[in-house]
């Protein structure tokens, strides 16, 4: 889980090069969460509680291949830990969506409401599943 002792503000300011007197702003890094899934062992727990693939997953990502949902839950735990695991998170308000980059972290309600009390206004991932096991690293950047 994220330390939130270590949380620094969403911008922080810097004194701009050359001719410019005025101060710009620079991003920063708000939180960093990784997760991993064992795929087989998730698998099996989705088989075992009916509607937990529902629960978990919007419409769109729960026709995917079991490696895949094991993917995109570990994001949506890396993502849970950049915001210190907020009481109340809806699964349904995380979700892993694909654009011309790759894979993008797309929030709403419960999700966003967090995020954005932190600062949060860019998203980077980085999903993997090889060996039996999903990864995914999530930054959080203000």
């Amino acid at each position: 889980m994220a330390d939130k002792g270590n949380i620094r503000p969403a911008w922080r300011r810097t004194p701009a090069s050359g001719r410019d007197r005025h101060r710009r702003m620079t991003p920063m890094i708000v939180g960093i969460g990784v997760d991993v899934v064992d795929i087989e062992r998730f698998g099996r727990q989705l088989e075992r509680t009916p509607g937990l693939r529902d629960r978990l997953f919007v419409p769109a990502e729960r026709e995917l291949h079991i490696r895949s949902l094991a993917a995109r839950f570990a994001a949506k735990e890396a993502v849970a830990k950049v915001l210190g695991a907020p009481a109340g998170m809806n699964w349904q308000d995380c979700w892993i969506g694909l654009d011309q980059n790759g894979p993008t972290v797309q929030v709403k309600g419960t999700v966003l409401a967090v995020a954005e009390a932190k600062g949060v206004k860019r998203w980077h991932l980085s999903i993997s599943h090889d060996g039996g096991i999903a990864t995914a690293t999530v930054l959080a950047e203000g």
